[in-house]
């Protein structure tokens, strides 16, 4: 089963915590036991399984990427001043797969699932969650 997911941010490097559209996701399919495949569509835009508890968690990840990925010194900056968006994006990566236990996402306690926009802020961003069940 695959469903988009929409969503809209709001400036432009945040971690949106979408681990609640997911799950909505996985209970929706029916799969006991399987796995879910987050894809972050756009070549600016990532998806990171990380700690959801502490808000400080995702502000530390784009000052840590701020920090190793500048703006403004980038060769693609020439052509329309994203440069490091795409390369966050890259390093990050656009997809995570998360076991399906039981009908639910198997994250640990403390971990979520987060769209990582580093091009924002954009009316409309996608991210492709497809649903697979085990065979055995």
């Amino acid at each position: 089963m695959r469903r988009i997911i929409e969503l809209a941010t709001q400036r432009r490097e945040e971690l949106i915590d979408i681990t609640a559209a997911v799950g909505a996701v996985v209970q929706g399919s029916g799969v006991r036991d399987g796995i879910a495949t987050v894809y972050a569509q756009g070549a600016t835009a990532a998806i990171m399984v990380q700690e959801n508890w502490d808000a400080s968690v995702p502000s530390d990840v784009i000052d840590l990427l701020q920090r190793l990925i500048p703006s403004g010194v980038w060769l693609h900056d020439q052509h329309d001043g994203n440069g490091d968006a795409h390369l966050k994006a890259g390093l990050v990566g656009p997809a995570q797969t998360i076991p399906v236990i039981d009908g639910r996402l198997g994250l640990s306690t403390w971990q979520g699932i987060f769209f990582c926009e580093f091009d924002g802020p954009r009316a409309r961003r996608t991210a492709v969650c497809t649903v697979i069940a085990d065979s055995g």
